[in-house]
């Protein structure tokens, strides 16, 4: 395996699309799963999913399920959902309200803690406390949640604080979900995010975003509308700093972050049908400044800021040739649906446009799957940010190979000539 993975890392060009085995070879997804998804941090959920002492959801990854669950203290904890007599699941339900956490099968019950509470007929000596469910680190993030399977993960820290400019004033931690919706994608995770980081299809696929937002555009021909929006971002309460450190300029595997404004056009001021607001102001914002942010945490979540309602995406690898598309649309935690809010009308942008993705993602699949599938040149005013994907990933797969601690150190040595998503 180390063999053929060190041929097609050689073969791979830069400024070019990734060669074919690397989405059909099912050892690669392996590693993939073990050394990227499982060691990086991964949203799971905002902690409005779990306002009371029981409240629990499920999160799902690579065959790997998870347990957010508050406890009595107030504490939100990660749980892996794999009971410790003999491994079934304890939890089915993808949300719901327990008092402890029992397995059906032979009845070992649990704290919402993870600590084991009861187990009968157990051997004479036995330690209760040994046997707790395994714990994940988990780390709340203006109330946007991640957990880390590694036991020992990179520190999140320095990913909050270069965040916190840029999500401090969309009052993120007193924001609500107001829709969660799945869109399973019969692809390979990789392409999934190729085409989530690049706008170059966004004109001819996406008509309904394209109208409105700047992105659709290479940068220099909205330069003069990004000027404005930053020229008045500070008026209604947002920052002007633009953070471009994102794959290969991250300090360690697993922290990957950036945020970055641009303008959004033909007098909208958020993403909807007409471009009219949607529901009330987020945070501390006390209007439109007619632009939008994109947030990057880590290397499977990416989020779209408005002024009044955000849409988080989460890419999870379920299988070699499925993936999980998780959208969560929040908005201000104190707007009533059919009241503050139309939920349809809420959804409409992103719900239109994550379909046409999947069948795009899904094309691409297909097509990549051709015995004479030839990677071709990218677009660098269009695809830039999913160049820096690529070179990321081939860092970390290069790494697996030479020196077998992938995750572990920073991909700090391998540069492209700017910063910047575009």
């Amino acid at each position: 395996m180390a063999e053929s993975l060190a041929t097609l890392i050689e073969g791979y060009r830069e400024g070019y699309a990734l060669p074919g085995a690397f989405y059909k070879d099912p050892a690669i997804y392996e590693l993939e799963v073990r050394d990227i998804a499982l060691k990086a941090w991964l949203y799971v959920g905002h902690q409005s999913q779990v306002p009371e002492r029981g409240d629990y959801f499920l999160s799902e990854i690579a065959g790997e399920s998870i347990i957010i669950v508050r406890d009595g203290q107030g504490a939100i904890n990660a749980l892996l959902n794999v009971c410790r007599h003999r491994g079934s699941r304890i939890c089915d339900t993808a949300t719901g309200h327990e008092s402890r956490l029992t397995c059906r099968y032979h009845g070992w019950s649990y704290g919402l803690d993870g600590s084991l509470k009861a187990a009968a007929r157990v051997p004479e000596g036995f330690d209760r406390s040994k046997h707790g469910l395994r714990r994940l680190h988990l780390r709340n993030l203006d109330g946007l949640l991640f957990v880390n399977f590694d036991e020992h993960p990179p520190d999140f820290g320095s990913l909050e604080r270069a965040m916190a400019p840029g999500l401090r004033p969309y009052g993120l931690a007193t924001a609500k979900v107001a829709h969660r919706q799945n869109y399973p994608i019969a692809s390979n995770w990789k392409l999934a995010i190729e085409n989530y980081c690049e706008c170059y299809h966004c004109q001819p696929a996406h008509p309904e975003y394209s109208i409105g937002h700047g992105r659709a555009l290479p940068n220099e021909e909205c330069d003069a509308e990004l000027a404005e929006v930053m020229a008045k971002a500070p008026s209604v309460g947002l920052t002007q700093d633009r953070i471009h450190r994102s794959w290969l300029f991250a300090e360690q595997f697993g922290l990957e972050h950036c945020f970055d404004r641009y303008p959004l056009l033909r007098d909208h001021v958020t993403g909807s049908r007409d471009g009219k607001p949607v529901a009330p102001l987020l945070g501390t914002i006390t209007g439109y400044d007619g632009g939008a942010t994109d947030w990057n945490f880590g290397p499977l979540t990416f989020a779209l800021a408005y002024c009044d309602h955000i849409v988080v995406y989460r890419f999870a690898p379920r299988g070699q040739y499925l993936t999980d598309c998780e959208v969560t649309w929040l908005v201000n935690g104190s707007a009533v649906e059919g009241k503050d809010y139309d939920l349809a009308g809420l959804v409409w942008l992103w719900d239109v446009t994550t379909i046409a993705d999947k069948a795009i993602i899904e094309r691409n699949q297909a097509g990549v799957d051709s015995r004479y599938y030839v990677p071709g040149p990218l677009s660098p005013p269009m695809e830039y940010f999913t160049q820096q994907f690529l070179d990321w990933y081939i860092a970390v797969m290069r790494r697996n190979i030479t020196d077998g601690l992938p995750g572990r150190r920073p991909v700090a040595s391998i540069r492209t000539t700017a910063e910047g998503r575009k």
